[in-house]
């Protein structure tokens, strides 16, 4: 009897069966790399205003820890349910299509090393520059506001700042380093939401909490902590850039546009080649 394949199936049943097909790597390095290109096409305007609003909700995963970690008990197994928290502000930004820092560094890296150019390579600095400095002015708002006791109460706030004190644990180069496999998860993250479907909130869920518990530094998360702790005063303005927020991103840059976008395109770059020819 023959294999009941796609070409053995009347049409609604073969699509039926290309529908529960994974993408492979081909499928999912095209559909990554269109997702760039059309970001890279968008207005400034346009990126910056969903940059901010993705700093803003980024913050909702401090929040989440803070209320966490008010609400439990001293233990030893605190920390691990306090970094539930860490993956709520993930899911409303990336369900939400907002723009985030560490999601574009292979979303926008893809293009450029597919179709290297002049053009490729300043819309990527472009869309990078636009997004972060949205990320930050948006992360710095939330930890003002959180520092000034406008969000939260009393007890959450000194919650929040608890959790967020274990950034000043590093040193510079103890970040920069922690920096990689946050950047190479996130950029993991973004490679497998097209294949995820229906799964994508367990997904982002299960990425995300690997990153938070396994103490990895997310230049977008942890600015709102060192925001926080900068208006709160617990650290200065010189070691919240060259301590905290400038090692984080090179070194989500470094695991992301670095590492895992390289990765990603190496290992179909002789396919779209055979393709072309």
């Amino acid at each position: 009897m023959a294999d009941p394949t796609p070409e053995h199936l009347p049409q609604d049943a073969a699509e039926d069966v290309d529908d529960l097909k994974a993408a492979d790597a081909k499928d999912l390095h095209q559909a990554v790399r269109e997702a760039g290109e059309e970001e890279l096409d968008r207005p400034v305007a346009s990126l910056f205003v969903s940059g901010l609003a993705g700093g803003l909700a980024i913050s909702s995963s401090l929040v989440a820890e803070g209320a966490l970690h008010a609400a439990l008990p001293e233990s030893p197994w605190r920390d691990l349910v306090v970094a539930l928290g860490y993956p709520i502000g993930f899911l409303v930004v990336i369900l939400g299509r907002m723009q985030l820092f560490t999601e574009s560094t292979i979303t926008a890296m893809l293009p450029l090393v597919t179709r290297p150019s002049g053009w490729a390579l300043g819309r990527t600095l472009r869309l990078w520059a636009v997004v972060l400095v949205a990320n930050l002015v948006g992360t710095a708002i939330t930890g003002g506001a959180i520092a000034a006791g406008v969000l939260g109460s009393a007890e959450l706030r000194d919650a929040m700042i608890a959790v967020s004190m274990a950034i000043t644990e590093l040193s510079p180069r103890a970040t920069f380093v922690n920096a990689i496999p946050a950047g190479f998860m996130i950029a993991i993250l973004a490679w497998s939401l097209p294949n995820a479907r229906t799964q994508a909130f367990q997904v982002i869920v299960a990425i995300t909490y690997v990153v938070a518990i396994g103490g990895f530094s997310h230049s977008i998360v942890g600015s709102v902590e060192a925001f926080l702790l900068l208006f709160s005063g617990h650290v200065g303005a010189v070691q919240t850039l060259a301590g905290l927020l400038l090692p984080a991103i090179l070194g989500n840059l470094l695991g992301g546009a670095g590492i895992f976008a390289l990765l990603a395109h190496g290992q179909v770059r002789g396919e779209m080649k055979e393709d072309t020819e």
